[in-house]
């Protein structure tokens, strides 16, 4: 078998791979993508149920308003003008019902919105909620490149900020517990943990939407999509169906010379870049050239919580559309419902509602998400996907989606009575699912967890101790379309340099 030879490989076609192979390929580099999927786009793919689009990770997007660091990025990567993009609503995108309260508190859409609709729900708590916003933005002028300066992850060294404790951050601010809860009220979108999360994940993550929030209509999938015609028209190949089994070194030992896929091509490339998680790259090299302590450390940390998402079908103009996101929680702690007995599940749930250019009035599609553990799942564990298509796991796997489908829609029902006669039909995906079809340990949500007491253990370089093997994705840094975008300018500014590259992102905004 003739073996192919390439400037770049590239390992997975998510966001972080798809955006390296568009930088490289502009800038007339020979890449190939190698996808083990069918679908191209890792948490970017959307699906059809009856007739009824569903986005499978990406929901919104924050910071793409003219001007704002994400909006340069995507300005640099011919998106922003092409994106069908809808405002969020500036007086609450973000809607937050905690315990028996059936009024719902609010996130306005950039800072002084956002500080005017908390005042206005916590009067006593002004300077409270003026400390908190000015602490946001000082801790995210404190990461270069999420400002587009130059800077890494050695920038932080030394940083105090990475050694907030978020929830600590939260009690130390105001007394007022609701407030700290509602602060926190969306933390699921970085799968936030009581004991280990550092208050700078929180900023990232939740600053980049007070500023601006927008939806995608018709789905996340025209990122991959658009990204993929340029790769294409510039040369790039992207080959889908093609799993990386192990990477293969030279005969001298020093570097990566061949990605040997599942059936046994192999693929030759001057660099190569892993956008899957470090401990399946982990798994993919045997060499002494990566120490047995970096392969521990990167192979036992540990990932975020998973998810059960139940994808609705609505019936015909049933449901008004909703241009915010619903968080609501059970109890008054929104820290607590990662953690759960069986019985009990589910203490909170997310609530996405699609845009879609068939109809801005109603919704016809929600996706609704509830932590779950993977380890509720055991009795499947050694059961897989094959190719884009779910096996057949058994009666018992089904029965388990349909009990814990119904538990959902109860809860969901009592925050929102008549919701359950709404439903035309609806399909599930478990913490297995997100484990076959994105690759992750544990059908981790957002990939590595982040710990406050030992930051920098949690910080996943883009360069390894091989010279052409490079790291790229969601357990760089951060996690999410920003973080995601920010890690793959980081990963190939390795390559090209880190100073021309900012000044072409630059230049592409001028």
């Amino acid at each position: 078998m003739e073996i192919e030879n390439y400037d770049i490989a590239i390992i997975g076609s998510g966001l972080g791979g798809l955006m390296c192979g568009y930088i490289l390929s502009q800038e007339g580099y020979k890449v190939i993508i190698l996808e083990k999927n069918r679908q191209i786009g890792g948490n970017l793919q959307t699906f059809t149920r009856d007739r009824v689009l569903f986005d499978t990770g990406v929901h919104y997007i924050g910071g793409l308003e003219k001007g704002q660091t994400l909006y340069k990025f995507f300005k640099y990567f011919n998106l922003i003008d092409k994106l069908k993009l809808q405002r969020m609503d500036e007086d609450g995108f973000e809607h937050i019902y905690i315990g028996d309260n059936p009024i719902p508190y609010r996130y306005g859409m950039g800072y002084e919105k956002f500080k005017e609709i908390l005042k206005s729900d916590f009067p006593e708590e002004g300077n409270a909620i003026d400390t908190y916003c000015e602490k946001m933005q000082q801790i995210c002028n404190c990461f270069p490149m999420y400002n587009l300066e130059e800077g890494g992850s050695e920038t932080m060294i030394g940083q105090d900020v990475l050694y907030i404790n978020a929830k600590k951050y939260f009690e130390e601010l105001t007394p007022n517990v609701r407030l700290q809860n509602v602060l926190a009220g969306t933390n699921i979108l970085y799968a936030g943990d009581p004991e280990v999360t550092p208050f700078y994940v929180h900023a990232l993550v939740v600053n980049s939407y007070i500023i601006s929030s927008y939806k995608l209509i018709d789905g996340s999938s025209q990122i991959a999509s658009l990204l993929t015609k340029q790769i294409r028209n510039n040369g790039g190949k992207i080959k889908c169906l093609a799993e990386v089994a192990k990477l293969e070194m030279d005969q001298d030992n020093a570097n990566v010379a061949y990605a040997v896929l599942r059936s046994g091509e192999r693929i030759s490339a001057k660099n190569f870049i892993a956008s899957n998680h470090p401990a399946k790259l982990m798994e993919m090299i045997e060499t002494d050239k990566l120490r047995k302590a970096y392969k521990n450390r990167i192979v036992n940390l540990e990932n975020t919580n998973s998810v059960f998402i139940l994808y609705v079908v609505l019936k015909k103009d049933s449901f008004p559309y909703l241009n915010y996101n619903i968080y609501s929680y059970k109890n008054e702690d929104v820290w607590t419902t990662a953690t759960y007995s069986k019985e009990e599940w589910p203490l909170s749930f997310a609530l996405f509602s699609a845009a879609t250019s068939k109809n801005e009035k109603y919704s016809e599609a929600l996706s609704i998400m509830a932590y779950m553990d993977i380890s509720e799942l055991k009795e499947w564990d050694n059961t897989f996907n094959i190719v884009s298509r779910e096996d057949d796991r058994g009666e018992s796997y089904n029965n388990f989606k349909t009990e814990k489908a119904e538990k959902l829609i109860d809860l969901v029902e009592k925050r929102f009575p008549g919701f359950r006669e709404k439903i035309k039909s609806y399909y599930v995906a478990t913490p297995l699912t997100y484990r076959d079809y994105i690759g992750t340990y544990d059908g981790a949500l957002y990939g590595i967890k982040k710990d406050f007491r030992d930051p920098l253990r949690t910080f996943i370089s883009t360069k390894t101790k091989i010279s052409n093997l490079f790291i790229t994705g969601q357990n760089l840094h951060m996690h999410g379309v920003y973080g995601v975008t920010v890690g793959a300018v980081m990963t190939v500014g390795e390559i090209i340099g880190h100073n021309y590259l900012l000044n072409k992102i630059k230049e592409a905004n001028n």
